[in-house]
């Protein structure tokens, strides 16, 4: 997604992909993505946050579950979300190796209150159901 400013982070700093991958993490009681991609870590700067979320999710496959649904919200003054959206969904779903219907990304603003209602960052909010599959 374009965005003139870009955002700071050891990875890529994707806040929807760290969001999500928490919420998998979390959903598995595994920790946290700090955890698993640790900052000091060089092999993680600059990293592509969604192969963060192909490795959660293969591990899951290996431990007996499966991604059954992920709900994200994305909380930006810009950019708008809408014009990104399905291909983010396919990005996403992709990575997570699910149907792109199991995959839900919103986004709002917070009405120009907080870092991000003056647009200084970028928020997201996940959760993710999580099933057992053997």
């Amino acid at each position: 997604m374009p965005f003139s400013q870009g955002l700071a982070g050891h990875s890529d700093a994707d806040v929807l992909a760290h969001a999500i991958a928490d919420a998998l993490l979390g959903a598995m009681g595994w920790g946290d993505l700090g955890v698993w991609f640790p900052d000091d870590d060089v092999r993680w700067k600059n990293a592509d946050s969604l192969v963060f979320l192909a490795r959660i999710a293969a591990r899951l496959h290996e431990e007996g579950w499966a991604v059954w649904q992920v709900d994200a919200t994305l909380l930006a003054e810009r950019p708008k979300l809408a014009p990104y959206r399905a291909a983010m969904r396919a990005r996403l779903a992709q990575a997570l190796d699910v149907d792109e219907a199991m995959v839900s990304v919103k986004a709002t603003t917070t009405e120009g209150m907080g870092f991000v209602g003056r647009a200084e960052g970028i928020a997201a909010l996940a959760v993710a159901l999580v099933g057992r599959i053997k």
